[in-house]
């Protein structure tokens, strides 16, 4: 076998309350399991111990309202700093994927941070990704999002990098929160189509999750040409999910895994805690190292369904059809978003921190410059009991800005400053690696 490297961050001292689903026993079972399995004792797989993110690694990617330090536990960034681990084990050529089994989550994080969301506070795998880019020059990034509930917060993060392709497959968000990730959310104008969301009906089953991975998310990777691969890999598609409505067992994750390849696998959701996990995460361990899990089943798998009904077989394909349409079709129907907004794309929009009890409201504008990619505003306005009233206003410059782009944007900044609106301001400077507050 080639040499696999594994993280594992059970974060004993981090849960949002001693009974919630997101807690240290979702990765103390699975050890238990590889330890009885006598995973670790292969020479062929590493493990690793999670190195701790620097603040500055989560500012590269977040804005934390008032700050990123007093929104988070030193958890979040071991955590992140799991999933680092992991991944320069891969880019260094220590071993040829890893798996950072890490707690807590961060799909759910956006790009303005208030509060917890959907258990997450900061992004793990977007503080992963922009630190490969800052220290390794790592550029395309594919990101497969397997989780149950779609992936809003990496998707907000990357909507406007055309060098980050998001597929994420989830539960169909009219059935499920965060009731986002229709087929509609392509991304803004410069990077049309390299966000790619694949709602599933409730009841999907392993035939149908790989009939969406052999005929759109694997060609499409195969087209986009990543650097990396990463993989979001979230567990409660499986059928015994507490927390969901879907119908993948153990093999059907570990087909998945074995198919994708992805280089970095980093742990989101899964809350079957016993019936589950145990078994999905030793399958996705031994399809990434190249070793066989064909004996890896539930014991309760008999009463896992099978099949399809036909309406979600046409479902299905009707849906592979639409995202492999928009995929080929990206650029000119970027070109033509572009030409429909001028010289700013614009959108408001709602943002709920399930945990937090805070309501956002929040309106970005995209420069759409034709020197470079521009810069983003965001204005951010969020109220909840426990928090009161916060606002902010930022700009965001993404690497390679235009000199005419960077003015530009500080002067928003600080007119806005002037005008007293906002309660805090900010600029990101992903080439100068800063977070200004101005």
């Amino acid at each position: 076998m080639k040499p696999f490297g594994l993280v594992f961050f059970p974060a004993f001292d981090w849960a949002i309350s001693p009974t919630h689903p997101e807690r240290e026993e979702r990765l103390l079972y699975t050890r238990d399991q590889i330890v009885e399995e006598g995973l670790l004792d292969m020479p062929g797989i590493r493990e690793y111990k999670p190195r701790l993110a620097g603040l500055g690694d989560a500012e590269r990617v977040h804005i934390g309202v008032p700050d990123i330090a007093s929104l988070i536990t030193e958890a979040h960034l071991v955590s992140a700093g799991g999933a680092i681990t992991a991944a320069e084990a891969v880019v260094r050529g220590e071993v040829e994927r890893a798996f950072a089994l890490v707690r807590p989550p961060g799909h759910h994080a956006m790009r303005v941070v208030h509060g917890t969301r959907g258990f997450c506070t900061i992004n793990i795998e977007a503080v992963m990704v922009e630190y490969l880019r800052r220290h390794h020059g790592l550029r395309r990034v594919a990101i497969v999002d397997t989780d149950v509930h779609h992936g809003d917060g990496t998707q907000d993060i990357f909507y406007h990098d055309p060098d980050t392709l998001f597929i994420s497959f989830h539960q169909d968000g009219r059935t499920l929160y965060p009731g986002s990730g229709f087929t509609d959310e392509a991304g803004s104008p410069p990077a049309l189509g390299t966000t790619l969301n694949l709602p599933l009906p409730p009841g999907t089953t392993d035939e149908g999750l790989h009939y969406v991975l052999d005929n759109l998310i694997l060609p499409v990777l195969d087209d986009f040409k990543p650097d990396i691969v990463i993989n979001s890999a979230g567990q409660d598609n499986h059928y015994s999910d507490p927390l969901a409505n879907m119908a993948i067992t153990a093999q059907g994750y570990a087909s998945l895994a074995a198919k994708l390849k992805a280089d970095v696998a980093v742990l989101e959701g899964g809350y079957s805690i016993e019936d589950a996990l145990p078994y999905v995460n030793t399958g996705i361990i031994l399809a990434m190292a190249g070793l066989d899990y064909s004996r890896v089943v539930e014991p309760d798998n008999a009463a896992a369904p099978r099949g399809l009904p036909d309406r979600t077989r046409a479902y299905l394909k009707d849906l592979v059809a639409t995202q492999s349409s928009l995929w080929h079709s990206r650029e000119r129907l970027g070109r033509e978003a572009a030409a429909r907004a001028g010289d700013w794309w614009a959108r408001r929009r709602g943002i709920y921190y399930d945990d937090s009890g805070i309501n956002e409201q929040q309106v970005e504008r995209l420069r759409l410059c034709p020197r470079c990619r521009g810069y983003l505003t965001v204005a951010s306005e969020a109220e909840g009991h426990h928090c009161g009233y916060k606002s902010a206003f930022a700009a965001c410059l993404p690497r390679g800005v235009c000199r005419e782009c960077r003015r530009d944007a500080r002067d928003t900044v600080l007119t806005a400053k002037r005008q007293g609106k906002y309660g805090y301001y900010f600029i990101q400077d992903k080439d100068n690696d800063t977070l200004e507050r101005v």
